[in-house]
């Protein structure tokens, strides 16, 4: 009997020692967490892309030295050397039926210039031109938005090609078509220039249609002070400097003028002007396109080429080192010289 049970003592140690034996030996089956400097980084989100305001501010980043103009005499020279481009004429029908450039297609200022961008060549320049330059101008900017290599004729047809000696030889009357092109243009573009031309279609007969203010217009809101308008030069700056509308911020026309724009408002309602108003039509046009509410002032501040238009050329108030000293306040007449024979 006692045999019997040192034979079962022995057997009860020897299976504790044996299962302790296994229990060390069996290796793990999960493996430690990773340390936190092995774990890979989280995915980096890609930058929202706005092509429409990509585009509108690569416009002015990437302006060339002639800023997207031609001078009426290098246009016309241009033409009778019959250099390979495109005519674009924005004038009503019935002006461009009255007369035209040899070549120009007729694209009235509108939804015309949005329905027919695949119509548009890629392979030349676009020269746009209409009557002193100023739509030709916001013109200019869109299709350059777009990918066309355009650029608008100064002063347009009444104050520039059309006093260009010689212009006669390259004036003609038969209407010409627009080829059926396959130009492809970016759908966010595409729409954004609809919206464009919609939102002026609804501004006909008011105070700012073509998105342009007259000089009389403009006049008032600077002599009521209206909270809702700003005034903006685009003027050099030290012809800001001798005269300006009061009031009036100043961010010169020139490459790289966009990194400026933070300090519009988006609240109010931004008149731009320059000269005679065609930059201003070009700034105004990249100013929209980028979410502002801006219009130009209609030919600029005026001047010799554009005699009774313009700020400046109406009598209108400005400020500055050149402003007349015995100029009246805004909107009071002048005093007077006494009378006249």
């Amino acid at each position: 009997m006692k045999k019997v049970r040192l034979f079962l003592s022995v057997l009860l140690v020897l299976s504790v020692v044996l299962s302790g034996c296994s229990a060390s030996n069996t290796p793990a089956t999960t493996q430690p967490a990773p340390a936190a400097a092995d774990k890979a980084p989280a995915a980096t989100p890609a930058p929202e892309v706005n092509v429409v305001k990509d585009a509108a501010e690569k416009y002015f980043a990437e302006m060339p030295a002639d800023v997207y103009k031609i001078p009426e005499k290098d246009f016309v020279a241009k033409v009778k050397a019959n250099e390979a481009m495109l005519v674009v004429d924005i004038r009503q029908a019935k002006d461009y039926d009255a007369g035209h450039i040899k070549g120009a297609v007729n694209l009235p200022w509108g939804e015309a210039i949005a329905k027919n961008l695949t119509n548009l060549p890629q392979d030349k320049p676009i020269m746009v031109y209409c009557y002193t330059g100023q739509t030709a101008g916001q013109t200019v900017a869109l299709l350059n938005v777009a990918g066309f290599n355009a650029k608008s004729v100064n002063l347009g047809w009444n104050l520039g090609i059309s006093k260009v000696e010689g212009v006669a030889d390259v004036t003609e009357t038969t209407a010409n078509a627009l080829p059926a092109g396959k130009t492809e243009i970016k759908p966010e573009i595409q729409t954004a220039l609809n919206d464009y031309f919609f939102k002026m279609a609804e501004l006909k007969g008011t105070t700012y249609a073509n998105y342009k203010i007259s000089e009389d217009d403009a006049k008032k809101a600077l002599d009521t002070k209206d909270p809702s308008v700003m005034f903006l030069s685009v003027r050099k700056a030290e012809d800001y400097a001798k005269k300006h509308i009061d009031g009036a911020i100043n961010i010169p026309f020139a490459k790289g003028m966009q990194a400026s724009f933070a300090q519009l408002p988006k609240d109010k309602k931004v008149i731009v002007y320059c000269y005679t108003g065609q930059t201003a039509g070009q700034t105004v046009a990249i100013l929209r396109l980028l979410g502002y509410d801006a219009v130009s002032l209609n030919s600029g501040m005026g001047m010799p080429s554009t005699p009774g238009s313009g700020w400046a050329n109406k009598g209108f108030p400005v400020v500055g080192t050149e402003a007349p000293a015995a100029q009246a306040p805004s909107g009071q007449p002048a005093p007077s010289t006494g009378d006249k024979s």
